[in-house]
């Protein structure tokens, strides 16, 4: 089979049998996706499936063989799986890195407002988003809330069919002058994203009635909501498209169709020669930042555990491992919209259900906030790809240039030494509510990673 092939796609290469590993590979990424819906749940449902396969927090070591599974849990909203190589860990690892964070709605510190007796959520989006998306469409509120009494609360709202659902209300267009006179950008603002909670209530204002809902169904009081972590995401589940079912639809496709692959991929590996490494992060659609981004000390700090639980307590050793390390960066990636061709410079961009994406650079413009791979890495993947492994691929890059841009974390696990380049799946319809995979291209991932866990 050709790897590299821009006329003929995927489905077109794979025999019947590899046609068939790609329908049940995807069954179950819909599965994590429907269960994944917040990144506490994908950090959650990542270490249910490890723990399965018999890996231990590192807390449980106290010493390290090759082929021992070791986790880090970080404040359950970032993880990261190694399987122990046989060579010294300050030798290099095998390090594939995504998030598991995507955009959303966030629900405000106070987020419960009256106006003209109807109840809303005040909300601040997170990541960049369309706004215009999020009106008129079904919502789910999913999340955590501490009580005052320190007990922690799990809320699910509007996932379950039986579950009432939220919804953000637009303007009907026989009063739309003025709005469609806007600019797109500007026709919902950002204080506009609010979802309505409820209207009925016995007494003069609503918004009591509303907070007894919560205290009785919850236990939640409104000062409860300082501390809490509330996400506001489409209630509706992945679903098939296309009569062929090539495709899916689903919330969060970035980054959790490349960190399915990623968990798929070091479950499944064989234990090697180097060190395997899966990171899920945190807060990436926001720059990485907090303690659970990967700016954040915490994989430094696993890095040196592991090498600690070897023996090796010096710094040096946490330096030379990183500067041998090889990364994919396994984010998501644009694919080539003929809807919308004049933001794309169809040449070097991506295509649907052509195979895994190999970005050189990301960054806006100049390059700007780039890792740009060094060609020595590139060469090495790009053969690897299609000598040694057969996983179909293609090349990309996110659209014109001066047309906009984006990043990964691709320049952060760089700037550490380590060797990286952009790998993740084309997609149409990033950060929307609902964003569109090709199933081929989902799969390809899968095939990728463990080919680069494996990979001496």
């Amino acid at each position: 089979m050709q790897t590299f092939d821009r006329e003929h796609s995927v489905w077109a290469r794979f025999d019947v049998q590899e046609r068939r590993k790609v329908d049940e590979y995807c069954k179950n990424y819909r599965q994590f996706l429907d269960t994944a819906r917040t990144e506490r749940l994908a950090a959650k449902e990542i270490l249910g499936q490890a723990e399965s396969a018999g890996f231990r927090s590192i807390d449980s070591y106290t010493s390290l063989q090759a082929g021992d599974k070791v986790y880090w849990n970080q404040k359950d909203k970032s993880v990261i799986l190694a399987v122990i190589g046989r060579r010294p860990l300050e030798d290099g690892a095998r390090i594939v890195g995504s998030h598991i964070d995507c955009p959303r709605l966030d629900l405000k510190v106070m987020p419960v407002v009256e106006k003209n007796k109807i109840v809303y959520f005040k909300t601040h989006y997170y990541g960049g988003v369309l706004k215009y998306q999020w009106v008129c469409r079904p919502l789910s509120l999913i999340g955590v809330v501490y009580n005052t009494d320190g007990r922690k609360t799990e809320v699910s709202i509007g996932d379950n069919p039986d579950d009432p659902v939220f919804f953000i209300n637009d303007l009907l267009p026989h009063l739309g002058k003025d709005q469609a006179a806007k600019k797109l950008s500007e026709a919902i603002e950002g204080e506009m994203l609010m979802p309505v909670v409820g209207l009925c209530g016995e007494e003069e204002e609503v918004k009591p009635a509303i907070l007894q809902i919560l205290k009785d169904k919850y236990g939640i009081e409104e000062e409860d909501f300082a501390s809490a972590e509330l996400e506001i995401v489409p209630a509706q589940k992945s679903r098939d498209v296309g009569l062929d079912r090539s495709m899916i639809m689903a919330h969060g496709h970035d980054d959790r169709v490349c960190s399915y692959a990623n968990l798929a991929g070091i479950l499944d590996a064989t234990a090697g020669e180097f060190t395997q490494i899966a990171l899920f992060a945190d807060k990436e659609e926001i720059g990485s930042v907090g303690n659970t981004g990967v700016q954040a000390s915490y994989f430094q700090d696993f890095v040196a555990e592991l090498l600690a639980l070897q023996g090796k307590k010096e710094e040096l050793f946490v330096r030379r491992m990183l500067r041998h390390s090889k990364v994919l960066s396994a984010d998501v990636c644009a694919a080539f919209d003929p809807v919308f061709p004049g933001a794309y410079e169809e040449n070097n961009s991506a295509r649907l259900g052509y195979g895994i994406c190999l970005c050189k650079y990301t960054g806006a413009r100049g390059k700007a906030g780039s890792n740009d791979a060094n060609a020595e890495f590139l060469w090495h993947k790009c053969a690897g790809f299609s000598m040694q492994t057969g996983v179909p691929w293609q090349t990309g890059e996110l659209g014109k240039v001066d047309q906009g841009g984006g990043g990964t974390i691709a320049y952060i696990m760089a700037d550490w030494g380590c060797e990286v380049v952009d790998c993740g799946v084309a997609m149409l319809s990033m950060h929307a509510p609902l964003e569109l995979v090709a199933k081929t291209d989902a799969y390809c991932a899968y095939l990728a990673y463990k080919a680069f866990f494996e990979s001496k």
